[in-house]
């Protein structure tokens, strides 16, 4: 599942991954125990993707994000193993990753999450 979520943006593996750690709160929950207190998922997959004026349900900002990646890529809030599963996983990405990658530098390689709202 976390395969498929990561690598093809599968939304119904993003929703049976959620429902595994009780859902949309306990993900928020566990990003403000980390120390993340901007980023929050309120909705399941694909109501999330609605993005209406004024409306802070399923927002973060740019540094909570990269701040948050970088503590569970480098930090010790998951094992060697788990972090390198993780890296593997973005490395893998099929939804953004060919596009961004035909345009890196020989020897260069990118680790993504590709996401992006649709409405």
């Amino acid at each position: 599942l976390c395969s498929a979520a990561i690598t093809m943006s599968d939304n119904t593996a993003a929703n049976l991954l959620l429902t595994t750690i009780g859902g949309p709160k306990e993900l928020t929950a566990f990003l403000h125990n980390m120390g993340d207190h901007v980023t929050r998922l309120d909705r399941w997959e694909p109501e999330l993707n609605e993005a209406i004026p004024n409306d802070e349900r399923d927002t973060t900002m740019p540094v909570a994000m990269a701040t948050t990646l970088r503590k569970l890529l480098t930090g010790e809030l998951l094992t060697l193993a788990s972090r390198q599963q993780l890296i593997d996983w973005m490395e893998a990405d099929k939804v953004a990753g060919p596009l961004l990658r035909s345009a890196l530098p020989a020897g260069w390689f990118i680790a993504d999450k590709s996401g992006a709202g649709e409405r």
